[in-house]
């Protein structure tokens, strides 16, 4: 039972930081291939400050959240006022990623490639208080001004800075707030495991973060927590399977895009299905 836990617990962790990408990329229309970074740093904060100081653990996790936030405006001040387009973005925040993986690896206070042993801090209430807070804020900030903007500069930028939206300004919030999920996500991750590597915060962590959002649906928060949590638990339930877990993995991926090529919800998000309207239209 145990087992079943921690995977369950480790993948609602996953969906935290899946909530971050899904507001940059999903509802910006930014793609991403760093963000694993941000979730780096939000574990590297959490666990440094943890093991060399014995900060309690809400205000390393705080911390956490706080430094992946602040990174996210060193990368972004300089390439969103660029205006680099999508693709040019992603390939810049990779390279941040991959400088921050050497600088972990080199630095004798994250106690190099050889990880961090910490102290399993992230109980059950906490992830899950974490998450259900998260999903709160996401959904009522993308019902905010702020989200109607972020859409309007998804659907066709141009138009929207015709309008008087600011790019730089919504594109740098939009990131800030997603760091600062991914950064939650990493500090309770790095308190769940009590331990962590360099090798964990790369770029497969990255690839598997956008690719839930866009097998969930670009424009729905539900699709990706739900793709997220599969993905998540997925090759744990196949690991029977040993080797062809794995491709079992990247199988399930390709018949998503092949048969749901918009993603598993689309645009529309779960309350939004015939059967929960069915049942709210009887209550109601």
């Amino acid at each position: 039972m145990n087992y079943e836990l921690n995977v369950v617990l480790l993948a609602c962790i996953n969906m935290i930081a899946v909530l971050g990408v899904t507001i940059f990329t999903g509802f910006t229309g930014l793609f991403s291939l760093g963000h694993a970074a941000f979730v780096g740093i939000g574990a590297y904060t959490s666990g440094v400050l943890t093991y060399h100081w014995n900060v309690p653990f809400f205000p390393a996790l705080l911390a956490g959240m706080a430094a992946a936030g602040g990174s996210s405006l060193i990368i972004g001040i300089p390439t969103l006022r660029a205006k680099l387009r999508s693709d040019y973005f992603a390939i810049a925040i990779l390279g941040f990623g991959e400088a921050l993986r050497v600088c972990l690896e080199n630095l004798s206070i994250t106690n190099g490639a050889r990880g961090l042993s910490l102290d399993a801090l992230s109980s059950p209430v906490w992830i899950l208080c974490a998450l259900a807070g998260s999903v709160f804020v996401t959904r009522n900030f993308l019902k905010s001004r702020f989200g109607m903007a972020f859409i309007a500069i998804r659907e066709d930028p141009v138009a929207a800075e015709m309008a008087g939206i600011d790019l730089f300004k919504n594109r740098l919030l939009s990131l800030f707030v997603s760091a600062l999920l991914c950064g939650l996500s990493g500090a309770l991750l790095a308190h769940r495991l009590a331990f962590i590597q360099p090798v964990m915060f790369t770029l497969t962590q990255s690839t598997q973060l956008l690719a839930s959002v866009i097998a969930g649906g670009i424009g729905s928060v539900s699709g990706p927590l739900i793709v997220a949590f599969v993905f998540s638990s997925l090759p744990e339930m196949l690991r029977t399977l040993n080797m062809w877990r794995l491709p079992a993995y990247g199988l399930l991926l390709v018949v998503v895009m092949v048969y749901r090529p918009q993603g598993l919800l689309g645009y529309r998000e779960l309350s939004d299905l015939t059967i929960f309207r069915f049942f709210r239209r009887r209550n109601g």
